[in-house]
């Protein structure tokens, strides 16, 4: 049957409006894949929970020079200090995706599990960048106290006559004092302190026989003579405590503690920004001069990728998380 002039008409009008509409949605879809290719297209808001000098901050503002010539936009550092962190942790949660964070492990991690008054989960409303640094705890002593093994088997025929110190119930020397004694012999009391410098004349005025320390704080009074390292707590040696075993050796088995801080961002920031903004801080932690820096500041430089920080996250929250259960330790 003959094919009339009308049909072939219509025909051609169907998919003339078929193509300007698949026309038109290209480019409808144009912008919003440059503005995503663009992020940042405007400031961004780093937000810090401790004060100006702290590590955090430091750690912070070396960042920011550098990744807004990365990203190619200004980066506005912000203090907000309060409750350990986590007054930045609930701001940061509940923030648009031009806001992200330094932060210290606690408070992506076990932050709501010490205080179930934390407005805001870390696991649930933020989402992990990058790691920034890593850093082993140090066990010392007194400066008279044995060295190495000798000194394990001294604190486990002691049992609960010896104390140790940290700078508050909730804090990682606390946290990580206790792992310790579940996976060794040693029953030491925990007494907890205001602050590191307390620990200190703690432990010098003899009133404490040990307490894990971070290392910036734990090598310069070792070096000083002042105090005596036993070792570290991390699985291998770590180039931040130099001259001194793991734990591991000290026959410590299924022990791994590391402090850390990180890039975290809010759930609103979307996975393909999230995705750059990891990349940008990973290069730039594994420079040369950021490697310096963070050296200087007490951590050995790590970067990585969102995934890698969530491994860690996962790894602190199951070995913390089980000693904050099992003992019912609050931070309230």
């Amino acid at each position: 049957m003959p094919i009339r002039t009308s049909q072939i008409l219509k025909s051609l009008s169907r998919r003339s409006l078929i193509a300007a509409g698949v026309a038109m949605m290209a480019t409808a879809m144009a912008p919003a894949a440059v503005a995503a290719d663009n992020w940042p297209d405007k400031p961004l808001h780093l937000i810090v929970g401790f004060p100006a000098g702290s590590s955090p901050d430091l750690s912070a503002r070396a960042l920011a020079e550098p990744l807004e010539k990365k990203l190619g936009q200004t980066i506005i550092v912000e203090n907000r200090v309060g409750a350990g962190g986590n007054i930045a942790g609930e701001y940061v949660a509940k923030a648009d995706g031009y806001t992200f964070s330094v932060m210290i492990n606690g408070n992506m991690t076990i932050a709501k599990m010490l205080n179930p008054a934390v407005r805001y989960d870390p696991i649930k409303d933020l989402q992990p960048v990058s790691l920034i640094g890593v850093a082993p705890l140090v066990l010392v002593a007194p400066s008279s106290a044995p060295q190495g093994k000798a000194f394990m088997e001294a604190a486990a025929k002691a049992g609960d006559k010896w104390s140790y110190g940290s700078p508050g119930v909730g804090t990682v020397g606390h946290l990580g004092m206790e792992l310790l004694k579940s996976r060794s012999a040693i029953k030491a009391v925990h007494v907890p302190y205001t602050g590191y410098p307390q620990v200190f004349n703690g432990i010098q005025g003899g009133d404490l026989k040990l307490s894990m320390l971070p290392p910036a704080l734990a090598m310069a009074q070792i070096q000083a003579g002042k105090l005596h390292g036993i070792g570290v707590t991390s699985a291998a040696r770590s180039p931040l405590a130099p001259g001194l075993p793991s734990l591991k050796e000290l026959g410590v088995n299924n022990f791994d503690l590391e402090i850390w801080n990180a890039v975290a961002a809010p759930k609103s920031m979307p996975k393909a920004h999230v995705d750059k903004l990891a990349a940008a801080v990973s290069e730039i932690v594994r420079t040369p001069e950021m490697r310096q820096k963070l050296s200087m500041q007490g951590w050995q430089a790590v970067g990585s990728s969102p995934e890698g920080l969530s491994n860690r996250i996962q790894q602190d929250v199951k070995a913390l998380g089980t000693i904050i259960r099992e003992q019912g330790i609050t931070a309230q």
